[in-house]
C-alpha cells in the first residue's frame, strides 16, 4: 500500500481551522472581558467566559433539547431528555441551598397561572417551528445557521411583545410561587428536588421501554450535561441567580424598538423597576446579556475550530419563515411564560420550584402541536 493511500483517510478528517472566525470570535470575547473589567466588574467577565464555555459545550455535544424532545414525543426515545436532567441535577446541588441560604444568591422561581400555561404552551409550538429553543438559537447562530440568525431576530421582537403582554395575563391571577426550600428547609428542599428528577426520569425511561425505544444518553450528552451542568453552577455564582437566556433578547429588542422611536413609559413592565433600569443600563450591565454573547462567540469558536464557518446554503423560504414564525412564538411564549427550556425550566427545577415542572409539562403539550406543523413547512416531523 503507498504512502498516499496511507495518508489519505487523516487528511480526510483532519479539521479545516476557519483563523478568521476563530480569531474573531476570541477577539470579540476579549474585548467584552476587557470592557467590564476595566468597569470593575469581575463577575461580569465570569458571566462571559461561562457563556462562551456553554457556548463550546452545547456544539461540541449537539446537545438540543428540542430535537431530543421531539425524538421523544415521535418515538419513544429518552436519551436526550435524560441528558437534559444531568443538566439539573447537577445545577440543583448549588441552587437550592445556596438560594435559601445566601441572601445574595435566588432562585428562578415563577407563580403558577394561565400566564405560565400559556406562555410554555406557545413557547413549545415555536420551538419546534424554529427548530431551536432559547440557548439551541445562540449555539447554532454561533455555529454559523444563517436560519437560527432569523429566528433570533424574531425571537427578540416577540420577547418585546410579550413584555407588553404579561401585566395583562399576571392581573388573571395564579397561585404563589411553590419552593420545595420554603417548605422542607435547604436540605430537604435539595432532597425533594432531586427526587423529583429521579422520578421523572423513571417516567421517561419507563415510556422509552413501552415503545421499544431507547433510554440512554449518548456519550456526548452525557459528558455534555456534566459540562453544561458545573458551567450553570459557575454562572449561578457569578450573577447570582441562575442561567437565563432570553431576558436578554427582551432587553436588545425594547432598546431596539426604543431607539426607533417607540415609548415604553406606559407598559407597565417596562415600569417595574428592574426592567425600567435595564431599559436605560448598557446591556453589559445585564448578566443574561453577558451570557448570551459569550454563548455566541464560544459556538462560533467551536464551530471555526472545526470546519469553514457558515459555509452552509440558505434553506427555502417556508423554512425560513416557520423560523420567522417560531422565533415569534418562542419569544412571547418565553416572555409570558418566565423563561426558556434554560430560564424557567432547568432554572425553574434546579431551584426546586413547582413551577419548572408545570413549564415543562405544558411546553411538552406545545411540542407535540408544533411537530405537527412542521410538514406544513417543508420540516421533517422526525
Amino acid at each position: 500500500m503507498s504512502t498516499a493511500t496511507l495518508s489519505a483517510p487523516k487528511s480526510a478528517v483532519a479539521p479545516r481551522i476557519d483563523y478568521l472566525f476563530l480569531g474573531a470570535a476570541v477577539l470579540a470575547t476579549a474585548i467584552l472581558v476587557a470592557l467590564v473589567l476595566l468597569d470593575g466588574q469581575p463577575a461580569s467577565a465570569a458571566l462571559i467566559l461561562g457563556g462562551f464555555g456553554l457556548g463550546v459545550a452545547f456544539l461540541k455535544a449537539e446537545f438540543s433539547y428540542t430535537a431530543s424532545w421531539r425524538r421523544f414525543l415521535n418515538a419513544g426515545e429518552a436519551g436526550g431528555l435524560i441528558g437534559g436532567l444531568i443538566v439539573i441535577a447537577i445545577c440543583a446541588l448549588a441552587v437550592v441551598p445556596v438560594a435559601a441560604l445566601w441572601p445574595n444568591f435566588g432562585g428562578a422561581i415563577a407563580p403558577l397561572g394561565p400566564s405560565l400555561l400559556v406562555g410554555a404552551f406557545v413557547f413549545g409550538i415555536g420551538m419546534q417551528l424554529a427548530n431551536g429553543c432559547g440557548s439551541g438559537t445562540l449555539y447554532t447562530v454561533g455555529g454559523g445557521s444563517g436560519r437560527m440568525l432569523v429566528t433570533l431576530a424574531f425571537f427578540v421582537v416577540g420577547s418585546v411583545f410579550g413584555s407588553l403582554s404579561l401585566p395583562s395575563f399576571l392581573a388573571l391571577g395564579g397561585i404563589d410561587p411553590v419552593l420545595a426550600s420554603d417548605y422542607l428547609g435547604p436540605w430537604g428542599g435539595l432532597v425533594a428536588t432531586l427526587a423529583s428528577i429521579a422520578l421523572a426520569a423513571a417516567l421517561m425511561i419507563a415510556v422509552a421501554r413501552k415503545r421499544g425505544a431507547n433510554w440512554r444518553p449518548s456519550r456526548s450528552y452525557i459528558i455534555g450535561g456534566i459540562v453544561i451542568g458545573v458551567l450553570c453552577i459557575g454562572v449561578f455564582f457569578a450573577g447570582g441567580h441562575p442561567w437565563s437566556v432570553t431576558y436578554g433578547y427582551t432587553i436588545w429588542g425594547a432598546k431596539i424598538f426604543a431607539a426607533l422611536g417607540f415609548d415604553f413609559s406606559n407598559a407597565g413592565f417596562w415600569q417595574w423597576r428592574g426592567n425600567k433600569q435595564a431599559l436605560v443600563s448598557s446591556v453589559l450591565s445585564d448578566t443574561s446579556s453577558l451570557t448570551d454573547f459569550g454563548m455566541i462567540f464560544g459556538a462560533m469558536a467551536a464551530a471555526a475550530a472545526s470546519k469553514p464557518f457558515a459555509s452552509t446554503a440558505w434553506p427555502p423560504m417556508k423554512s425560513l419563515l416557520a423560523a420567522a414564525i417560531g422565533g415569534l412564538l418562542c419569544g412571547w411564549g418565553a416572555r409570558i411564560g418566565f423563561g426558556c427550556n434554560i430560564g424557567a425550566f432547568v432554572g425553574g427545577v434546579a431551584s426546586g420550584s413547582l413551577h419548572g415542572w408545570v413549564w415543562f409539562a405544558a411546553a411538552l403539550c406545545g411540542n407535540l402541536i408544533g411537530i405537527r406543523l412542521r410538514p406544513a413547512f417543508g420540516l421533517s416531523r422526525d
